[in-house]
């Protein structure tokens, strides 16, 4: 791949990355204004900031499986050009129905884009430029969440809410320019794996769905209050079913190599510790910074642009980090770097300043850093064939992972809030300690993480190939079955 080429896939990736992350908090602090202009009730203002999350979170495995039959340049192209339409016509919705329906469908593009994008990292750049992609996408996608309530205050303060999603619109266009430096579709020879699994696909994307919504709506209104119980036991029963139809399947969606893979199975439980920390900090602080110390949405935003500016100055050393010590030791110190920045946050007082955040906050970003080789090295065993389904099953835990972050956080802290306010205590206080005791929960997971990336990394056996040899793309050492039994490995190019 030339270098042309290169920065251009780097580019579209970053953009795309960033893009999509940007849509999950920049409309929460325009949602008074589109209430106002709109006359909206409560509950469409729910469905306006919820309905984009549900149709990402439930989409991102049949956007995966997508990416793998029909291409990582097609689906790209597709998510883009669906993400970039759907937001025009967003910022065009003269209704909350409109404006909802949009959303939805700005989410269906998304689910697309993401998966394919990180399959693309995996199975097409070289081996060496694998870590700075990942790092470029994770930055990105930090500096979206970052900058989300910040991008979305200025917009909606000094201009109209449509521009919200109006900004999406040139930056989608730019990305689908770079999409063609994406390699072209393999030729292969046809197989069973080369059509779509119906019943899988409906099966997984309603419990993705249902998990996603009842998360959400317990995190908002309580886990008692219906249908939450209805929608987590329906999403229970139907992964059951999903996993027994998934067995019989001749062509599943998730082939039983993929969740017995170590390092994918491990790597997913990680990302899903590590975001049940790092969404957070993010959305709980900067209620924090706002309520508490009187930050504006503006400046609210601007306060984790360090994170992410650590993040990025940091990433480079990722990898050499991983070749010294180690994979599974330089991710895991970064997780535990990560738990011990958020125990840092978890120290601000009522009269905290601007820099009294920082130490903590820029540790949650250079640990963040150190955990970029981990997507590369998840997916390093799949066949070709099956990377976009594998991006997928990473992309739907670190998705979920934001939504539980919040409800998980949130949780703690409106219950420590409500046993303060009984007690008497000020408002702001009683804020306070619900606050650093949900911090402290999310350093508990985020050092969990930090244990299940020693033990899923790990090498084993004197057998057992080096690092740089997987991520070149060398075929594992045991035969990988992803058709059946006749089903020989996929070697990648």
């Amino acid at each position: 791949m030339g270098r042309a080429r290169l920065l251009a896939v780097l580019a579209m990736v970053a953009v795309a990355g960033f893009l999509t992350t940007l849509d999950n908090t920049v409309i929460n602090v325009a949602l008074p204004t589109v209430q106002r202009e709109l006359g909206l009730s409560v509950t469409d203002l729910e469905w306006v900031a919820t309905s984009y999350v549900l149709s990402f979170g439930a989409l991102l495995l049949l956007g995966g499986r997508l990416a793998d039959l029909l291409g990582r340049r097609r689906a790209l192209a597709a998510g883009l050009t669906v993400f970039t339409l759907s937001s025009a016509a967003a910022a065009l919705a003269g209704s909350g129905a409109q404006l909802i329906a949009a959303r939805a469908v700005q989410g269906a593009g998304a689910a697309l884009v993401i998966p394919a994008s990180l399959a693309v990292v995996a199975a097409d750049l070289p081996a060496a430029r694998r870590a700075t992609a990942i790092g470029l996408w994770t930055s990105a996608l930090a500096l979206a969440l970052a900058s989300g309530p910040a991008v979305g205050g200025l917009l909606t303060q000094h201009g109209d809410w449509t521009w919200v999603f109006l900004l999406n619109v040139p930056f989608g266009v730019l990305a689908l320019l770079l999409v063609p430096a994406v390699p072209p579709r393999e030729r292969r020879a046809p197989s069973p794996r080369g059509r779509l699994d119906l019943p899988g696909t409906l099966l997984s994307s309603l419990a993705l769905l249902l998990l996603t919504y009842g998360l959400v709506e317990g995190g908002e209104h309580g886990f008692r209050a219906a249908p939450v119980p209805l929608c987590l036991g329906l999403a229970a029963a139907l992964t059951l079913a999903f996993g027994y139809a998934e067995s019989r399947a001749a062509a599943p969606l998730v082939t039983p190599g993929l969740l017995r893979d170590r390092a994918l199975s491990g790597g997913a439980v990680a990302q899903i510790l590590w975001g049940i920390g790092v969404n957070g900090v993010f959305f709980f602080t900067a209620l924090y910074l706002q309520r508490v110390l009187g930050f504006t949405p503006t400046g609210a935003g601007l306060a984790f642009l360090p994170l992410a500016l650590a993040l990025l100055l940091a990433t480079p050393f990722a990898e050499r980090a991983a070749a010294a010590l180690g994979a599974h030791v330089s991710m895991a110190l970064g997780l535990a770097a990560v738990a011990a920045g958020l125990l840092l946050v978890s120290t601000a007082g009522l009269g905290a300043s601007y820099a009294d955040l920082q130490p903590g906050l820029l540790l949650i970003g250079a640990g963040s850093a150190l955990t970029t080789p981990m997507t590369v090295r998840a997916v390093a065993q799949v066949p070709a064939s099956d990377t976009g389904t594998a991006s997928g099953l990473l992309s739907a835990a670190r998705e979920i992972s934001g939504v539980l972050g919040v409800v998980l956080v949130g949780a703690v802290l409106a219950r420590r809030e409500r046993a303060a306010l009984g007690a008497g205590t000020h408002p702001d206080r009683a804020f306070l300690d619900g606050y650093h005791a949900g911090l402290r929960i999310a350093a508990l997971c985020v050092l969990l993480g930090a244990v299940v990336t020693w033990f899923a990394f790990r090498r084993r056996g004197r057998h057992r190939r080096p690092a740089r040899r997987v991520l070149a793309g060398a075929r594992p050492s045991v035969p990988y079955k992803s058709g059946g039994p006749n089903t020989r490995p996929t070697s990648r190019r």
